[in-house]
């Protein structure tokens, strides 16, 4: 340090020369809260700065007086960055909510080509850059899907709206309407025996309306100011990448800030024919042929929702599962679903892998063999589609995060952030499928990328909240949960701390048709050393989904046993069973269903 003598002129020569000499300089006393904030995001940022602390130095006094002339703050932390000013603790903070601190701390002044690019196109990219836009940002999203094995691809849009969510619903709609005929004849309707169901005219019309909504997303964007590339985009470095669309054409682009929401493809088992012969829920939505007689490999959401409404439609269905059903579901409600399914002639063949595909025919569907081990046994399987459903993996591979040096889980590919969706690079965000140890559910990313624009450039401070949220297995009867399973409420408050009420229900509509009045069954898990809260809610019924969404708002509220029954239900709806639940598991009464 300079010499420090009591003259005025000496003393500001000193601070002039530390601000000079530092690229970032903290005037900061050691004791100081304020200070040490702006220290620790220097820190947490991995910024090189200088902290003189003036309580610790001789006339440190007279040096924060000086200071005071020179930068018109009487008080510390006193920040300069490039030997400008920053100001105090509120301004550095500020500047680094705003974006504007990482170009400051860059060695020329940078000028960007974007605020934000978003990578992937899919709920939560889209969520985000359309809010970003909204807020005055200028925002480019990269999107582009690399085709299955057997050349699918689709528009903008992601998973959800192309290959998952909606064109599941309407299949599982369309299977649900099949049922419905079946019933309608019960009630007075005279329909013709022989109906059938027609692949292609489902396939078709599902397929005109994520068409509707791919065009949709394009003009949402254009309205929003938004750019948007039909390319793959890839980081070059924390600051730039590069884009090559399908003609092979490469751009590059820099930006302030970057959201990686590229979501998750599934995965294929590594056996002879699989990526040769097999397909996904990646081709089945807009498959141009009728698949079949059909062996669903797995037991995720994904594979029972599929080989579910292949069922109601009519085809042979047959799954396969290695092990559990619904893995990370209640496991009570996941038998539950199993056993439903093989009542309405779903084929199981548990403890199984495939061990290769074969083709024995050629066509439109074709004909295959798959050879199977169950208990060191053979199995083989004949039939036309085979369809896997054994999981996904974050598309993050070719995206080159480490040129970023984003930090990742290199088993899964899915990236590592914090409770804001932010890595270990400051400016570079992620969220939906991608981020690692969240929820994979595209309303959660929706919520993720909107409310993280809002925190960027809206000055918000809310964030996501990833607990209670309610999702529904669409599976020929329907699944809804919110909160935690039993095993994992048991391994959470112990056993002797929950209690679980459940019953059996039948809907009304069930009556005259005459299904088993006790196939389905509705359980909530509670809290005793919390006032019976709520803290697991599980039904198996008809509009599961509708059911579970209303009581999940609830469960936000921290809704009690003692709510639930001085809440009046409404009859007779399958919703109502949650608020005349008397029967506890512990108690071990019969909770089948006995009457109106």
């Amino acid at each position: 340090m300079p010499p420090v003598t009591a003259n005025g002129a000496d003393l500001k020569a000193a601070i002039q020369k530390y601000i000079a000499d530092n690229k970032v300089m903290v005037f900061s006393k050691s004791y100081c809260p304020f200070c040490k904030k702006v220290k620790d995001l220097f820190n947490s940022l991995s910024v090189t700065y200088t902290a003189l602390e003036l309580d610790q130095i001789e006339n440190g006094g007279d040096l924060q007086n000086a200071l005071h002339e020179l930068s018109g703050q009487k008080t510390v932390p006193n920040v300069y960055i490039n030997q400008a000013h920053v100001g105090g603790c509120d301004d550095t903070l500020k500047l680094h909510t705003d974006a504007k601190l990482l170009p400051m701390l860059s060695e020329n002044t940078q000028t960007y080509d974007y605020d934000l690019i978003v990578i992937g196109g899919g709920s939560g990219g889209l969520a985000a850059s359309k809010e970003a836009g909204k807020l005055g940002k200028k925002v480019l999203v990269c999107d582009f899907v690399k085709p299955s094995p057997i050349g699918t691809t689709w528009g903008l849009g992601g998973t959800c709206v192309n290959v998952g969510c909606i064109p599941k619903k309407l299949m599982h709609q369309a299977a649900l309407l099949g049922h419905a005929v079946d019933d309608s004849r019960k009630f007075g309707w005279e329909v013709p025996e022989a109906v059938k169901h027609n692949w292609n005219t489902m396939k078709e019309a599902i397929q005109s309306y994520i068409g509707s909504l791919n065009w949709g997303y394009r003009v949402a964007l254009r309205d929003k100011d938004v750019k948007y590339e039909n390319a793959y985009a890839e980081f070059v470095d924390p600051h730039t990448i590069k884009t090559v669309n399908r003609r092979g054409k490469e751009n590059t682009a820099t930006a302030e800030r970057f959201l990686v929401a590229v979501g998750m493809r599934p995965r294929y088992p590594d056996i002879p024919g699989a990526k040769e012969y097999g397909i996904t829920s990646d081709d089945l939505f807009s498959l141009p042929y009728c698949p079949g007689k059909t062996l669903v490999v797995g037991a995720s959401y994904v594979a029972l929702e599929c080989a579910g409404f292949l069922r109601g439609i009519g085809l042979d269905t047959t799954v396969m599962v290695r092990s559990i059903l619904l893995r990370g579901f209640d496991q009570q409600m996941a038998e539950k679903v199993g056993a439903y399914m093989e009542k309405g002639g779903m084929k199981f063949i548990r403890g199984c892998v495939p061990t290769k595909v074969e083709r024995l025919e050629e066509g439109q569907p074709g004909k295959l063999r798959v050879t199977g081990m169950q208990d060191g046994k053979e199995v083989v399987w004949e039939g036309n589609t085979i369809l896997f459903g054994i999981g996904r993996d974050a598309v993050t591979e070719g995206i080159h995060l480490e040129k970023a040096g984003v930090q990742f889980n290199t088993k899964n590919g899915k990236i590592y952030g914090n409770d804001e969706e932010q890595t270990n690079q400051p400016h570079i965000y992620a969220i939906g499928d991608v981020l690692e140890g969240k929820l994979e559910l595209t309303p959660v990313a929706i919520q993720a990328g909107k409310l993280l624009a809002q925190r960027l450039y809206g000055g918000s401070q809310a964030k996501t909240d990833y607990v209670n949220v309610p999702t529904t297995v669409f599976t020929p009867l329907e699944y809804g949960a919110c909160g935690l399973s039993e095993e994992d409420a048991i391994a959470k408050y112990g056993e002797d701390n929950i209690e679980v009420y459940h019953s059996n229900f039948q809907p009304l509509e069930w009556t005259v048709p005459g299904y088993d009045p006790n196939d389905c069954y509705a359980k909530i898990i509670c809290n005793r050393q919390d006032n019976e809260r709520v803290v697991g809610f599980h039904v198996l019924g008809p509009n599961a989904g509708e059911i579970t969404q209303g009581y999940g708002a609830a469960m936000k509220c921290g809704m009690t046993k003692a709510q639930l029954d001085t809440t009046i239900g409404i009859h007779p709806t399958n919703a109502e069973i949650f608020t005349t639940m008397d029967i506890t598991k512990g108690s071990g009464e019969d909770p089948t269903k006995t009457g109106c």
